[in-house]
C-alpha cells in the first residue's frame, strides 16, 4: 500500500513537473524560428534547455523525498574531475529499463552538457514529451523491418542523413551524446532470440556509434562508458521504479579516450569487460547509498 502510494505521488509529480517545464519549452520554440540568426536565437535555445535543467532539479527533489531511489554513483576521482559542462562526450551505456533515462540524468546532470539521443520518431506521440524532444532538437529516426530494408534499400541513407545533421547541430554547442548500444532494452527473451554472446547484455549495434565517432570523433573530449546495476532481480519496470521498489541503483562510470581503431572491435572489447562487470556484480563492497543525483 505504502509503495502505490509513493508511485502515484511520483507519477502525479512528474506529470505536473513535465507540464510546467514543457509549456514555457513550447512558447520559446514557437519563437526561436521568428527571430533573426545571432545572439538572440541562441539565447533563446539557453534559455529552453535551461528548462530541462529545472524538470531535472524537481524530478530529483521528487525522489530524494520520497525516498524513490538511491544512486550509488562509482567513478574515479580523476575521471570525475574532468567531466565539464563545455565540453562534448559520447555517453554509452547498457539499457535495461525506462527508468536508466532518470537515473543517468539524476547522476550527470549539472557535471556536462544535457543528454541528447537519437530517438523513435513514434515518441513525438507521447503527450508533451514528444513535441518538447522536437523543439530541443533530439533527432528523431524511424525503425524499419529488416524486410522492408531489403526491399527498399534507401531507407538507411534517410537515417544516415538525420545522424549527419545531428551531428553537425550538436558540433554548434555543447553536447553530451548518449547511446544505448544495445538498441532496445536487455530482456532475456531477447538475448535468446538474438542468440547473443553475452550473458547480462545484447548484441552492441556499432552503427549509430561509428557514425557519431566519424561526424564528431574530433570534438569528443571523452567517451564516458556507463554500467547501470539494479538491486533487483530483474529491472524494474518504470511504476514499480516509481513505487521505490528498487531501493538502490549501482551506477559505474569511468572516461576513456576516444577509440582510434576500428569502431566495432573497440566496443566489442568494451561489452566483453562490461558483461563480465554485470554478470559478476561490482567488485568489492559498495559505497554507502548516496540520494540520488549525487
Amino acid at each position: 500500500m505504502v509503495d502505490t502510494l509513493r508511485g502515484g505521488a511520483a507519477f502525479a509529480f512528474i506529470a505536473l513537473n513535465t507540464v510546467f517545464w514543457c509549456l514555457p519549452v513550447y512558447l520559446l520554440g514557437a519563437l526561436r524560428p521568428l527571430t533573426p540568426e545571432g545572439r538572440r536565437r541562441i539565447a533563446i535555445g539557453t534559455a529552453m534547455f535551461r528548462m530541462v535543467d529545472g524538470w531535472v532539479c524537481c524530478a530529483r527533489w521528487m525522489a530524494n523525498r520520497l525516498g524513490v531511489v538511491y544512486v550509488d554513483a562509482q567513478m574515479a576521482d580523476a575521471d570525475a574531475a574532468a567531466l565539464r559542462k563545455d565540453g562534448w562526450y559520447l555517453v554509452v551505456s547498457n539499457h535495461q529499463s525506462w527508468a536508466d533515462i532518470l537515473v543517468l540524468v539524476f547522476v550527470f546532470n549539472g557535471r556536462i552538457p544535457q543528454f541528447k539521443f537519437f530517438t523513435k520518431r513514434q515518441l513525438i506521440w507521447i503527450p508533451f514529451i514528444g513535441v518538447a524532444l522536437w523543439l530541443l532538437g533530439f533527432p528523431m529516426v524511424r525503425r524499419y523491418s529488416r524486410e522492408r530494408l531489403r526491399v527498399e534499400p534507401e531507407l538507411r541513407e534517410r537515417d544516415r542523413e538525420i545522424t549527419r545533421k545531428a551531428c553537425a547541430d550538436f558540433r554548434e554547442r555543447p553536447t553530451s551524446v548518449l547511446n544505448f548500444a544495445e538498441g532496445t532494452r536487455f530482456t532475456p527473451a531477447k538475448r535468446a532470440d538474438q542468440q547473443s554472446p553475452y550473458q547480462a547484455l545484447l548484441k552492441p549495434k556499432i552503427g549509430g556509434f561509428a557514425m557519431v565517432l566519424e561526424h564528431l570523433g574530433d570534438k569528443l573530449d571523452a567517451v564516458v562508458d556507463v554500467t547501470i546495476v539494479y538491486d533487483t532481480p530483474s529491472a524494474p519496470g518504470f511504476w514499480d521504479f516509481l513505487c521505490g521498489r528498487c531501493k538502490r541503483v549501482r551506477l559505474r562510470a569511468r572516461s576513456l579516450p576516444p577509440p582510434t581503431e576500428v569502431p566495432g572491435e573497440w566496443i566489442e572489447s568494451l561489452w566483453v569487460e562490461k558483461d563480465a562487470y554485470l554478470s559478476s556484480g561490482p567488485s568489492g563492497p559498495p559505497g554507502p547509498s548516496e540520494p540520488s543525483g549525487t
